[in-house]
């Protein structure tokens, strides 16, 4: 196969990806925003309606599979399951995973200290239930149905494009988009939030999982465990709720702003990292 003809199917199967992906996933994630618009102020979403968005989380799983088997047969699809249960990786990775988001957390609320001289609202949940939610979860929860596509299926693809650390960004907005119309769901924690800082975060967030990613020899287990930590120890501190807006808008809360800022300086550096990584040979040391 010539190298135009390889570039071709890999653009064929990556826009396949994103579109079916994208196909999939938004009908559920818009109707749910729509149903929710009746819920009064303050009130949680229905079990129907987390029944829907849950649905809709596990397209990019579903697509990469679907895409998978088309392309590879069943040895491919046996070969992309298989990262889920990669685990056989240094403690040190572990411990990235389940501690990144809460470091980056504490260091934002430090600087938020330090420039208005009183400390952010902290959470009440206490570190060892967020540990056992974030462990739970990593299990039972949507995170599969997310990192089979995108750590799974589209980063390699596109690390084949871009290299790792513009593949990371890539998928990062893309990620981020694909969440977008869960900022008009009422009684969401993403509800009157603003979705530029989150487009910056999330893509900040994005560096670091395909960071570790690659040195965990291409462990969707690791990444599934940081995706579960972000979901729940973020809450140490929590987002600051704020009246309902246009999500479009850029305005969010000093500590949000801060917090994209130390994740971006964490990503930067990973980015340089990750300048010359390259997926098929992921090391371990």
């Amino acid at each position: 196969m010539s190298s135009n003809e390889s570039s071709a199917r890999l653009t064929g199967s990556l826009l396949s990806f994103f579109a079916l992906t994208f196909a999939v996933t938004e009908p559920f994630f818009v109707g749910a925003a729509l149903l929710s618009r009746d819920l009064p102020p303050g009130a949680s979403l229905s079990i129907g309606l987390r029944a829907l968005v849950l649905t809709g989380t596990f397209a990019p799983a579903m697509v990469a599979l679907a895409l998978t088997a088309n392309a590879k047969g069943a040895a491919g699809v046996r070969a992309l399951l298989g990262q889920l249960f990669r685990s056989r990786v240094p403690a040190r990775f572990y411990a990235f995973a389940i501690g990144y988001m809460a470091a980056v957390k504490l260091v934002a609320a430090l600087l938020d200290r330090l420039i208005t001289g009183a400390w952010p609202r902290f959470g009440f949940g206490t570190w060892y239930l967020m540990l056992a939610a974030t462990l739970f979860s990593t299990v039972v929860g949507g995170q599969v149905g997310e990192e089979l596509g995108w750590r799974g299926y589209a980063l390699p693809r596109l690390a084949e494009r871009f290299g790792l650390g513009g593949a990371s960004v890539v998928l990062g907005v893309c990620w981020a988009l694909w969440h977008l119309p869960l900022f008009y769901l009422h009684g969401a924690d993403t509800f009157g939030q603003s979705f530029p800082i989150y487009l910056s975060q999330v893509t900040a967030i994005s560096v670091a999982m395909a960071w570790l990613y690659w040195r965990t020899a291409g462990s969707l287990l690791l990444t599934m465990l940081m995706h579960a930590a972000i979901n729940n120890i973020s809450g140490i501190v929590p987002s600051v709720p704020r009246p309902a807006a246009n999500p479009l808008l850029p305005q969010a809360s000093l500590f949000s702003i801060l917090g994209a800022l130390v994740l971006w300086a964490g990503a930067s550096y990973l980015l340089i990292r990750m300048r010359r990584a390259k997926l098929s040979s992921a090391p371990i040391e």
